[in-house]
């Protein structure tokens, strides 16, 4: 299996892969596909794929925040079950995120990612993938060391049309073992930046990231 990074559009791996995006994820979580050319071509964006026989069978996204020495896996996608796919993302993508990290003199300090509730997203069938299922992959992230941050989390819809999905828990995975909290200020500045690219988010997102800043700290609580 190969890692391969995608940049432009116009790889053909890419389109592979943002099929394979709508067969997994419900359409609010899916950018449209020509939206994708400016991430692709931001160089604090990493797109992979991995590649099996020629063919596209899983994919992550994930970015550096040299300033705050934290990661965000945007999402993990595993196309086809019993190859391996979703270790084979993790492994690698934990790899060169602690290059990148040590490339910027630190250890990375953590990676924050967005988690399904398996009970608020039991209509989804995420393409029949049972590795993608809810409650599957929320006990395989609680096994990596994620953590849910304590308040209700919505977040606006990637269809940018100004909705607020409300399916899925902020969580963080410490690399100390030790830290049991985050300062409210991280938390909002990192939701503000990533969420920077939607012009349309909803009043709910608005006044959840205004409260979760104005909090000292935030627990990490088990998944």
């Amino acid at each position: 299996m190969e890692y391969t990074r995608i940049t432009h559009i116009d790889d053909p791996l890419f389109a592979d892969m943002h099929e394979m995006m709508g067969r997994i994820f419900p359409p609010e979580e899916v950018l449209e596909f020509e939206l994708w050319r400016e991430p692709l071509e931001d160089p604090g964006i990493r797109v992979f794929v991995a590649v099996h026989e020629g063919s596209v069978v899983g994919a992550t996204e994930y970015r550096y925040y040299e300033d705050d020495n934290v990661a965000m896996t945007d999402f993990t996608i595993i196309g086809e079950p019993g190859l391996g796919v979703g270790p084979f993302l993790a492994q690698h993508r934990q790899r060169d995120l602690k290059k990148l990290a040590a490339d910027n003199g630190k250890e990375l300090f953590g990676m924050f990612a967005e988690i399904y509730d398996p009970y608020r997203a039991q209509r989804h069938e995420f393409g029949g993938i049972k590795p993608m299922d809810p409650f599957v992959r929320r006990e395989v992230l609680a096994h990596l060391g994620y953590r849910r941050l304590d308040f209700t989390y919505v977040h606006p819809s990637w269809n940018n049309d100004g909705e607020a999905v409300s399916e899925l828990d902020l969580c963080f995975l410490s690399y100390d073992s030790s830290v049991d909290i985050l300062p409210g200020a991280l938390i909002e500045k990192f939701l503000r930046r990533y969420y920077a690219v939607l012009a349309q988010k909803p009043d709910a997102w608005e006044h959840m990231v205004s409260e979760v800043g104005r909090r000292a700290q935030v627990d990490l609580l088990p998944l």
